[in-house]
């Protein structure tokens, strides 16, 4: 199994929240990290702009990161939302596990 965390921004706490209860209810993420009071500089349209953002950090498995970055666009206010996938090269083992576990698909046997 190899474990990613996915950087996400939001343009507020409650977006934040909705999308991080929907990835975990789906079973995409083990768990979302929600940050609140980010303050953002960037390009957009051709001027400098300033926002203040909410960070998520979402847990999941490599093999779910597409499905993840879909799922957030979905969801997502911005018309180009920050999903960016970064890997884990390490970590104390039972958490990289229970990683996986909570992202598995329920069925009868994991119930």
């Amino acid at each position: 199994m190899s474990a990613v965390f996915a950087y996400v921004t939001a343009a507020s706490t409650e977006e934040a929240q909705a999308i991080g209860r929907a990835l975990v209810a789906e079973r995409l993420a083990a768990c979302v990290n929600i940050l609140p009071g980010m303050h953002s500089i960037y390009h957009w349209q051709g001027a400098v702009e300033t926002a203040e953002e909410t960070v998520l950090v979402a847990k999941t498995r490599a093999e779910l990161a597409d499905t993840l970055a879909a799922r957030v666009k979905e969801l997502h206010s911005y018309d180009v939302p920050c999903v960016v996938i970064l890997p884990i090269s390490g970590g104390h083992p039972p958490f990289l596990r229970w990683i996986e576990d909570e992202t598995a698909p329920v069925t009868p046997s994991n119930l």
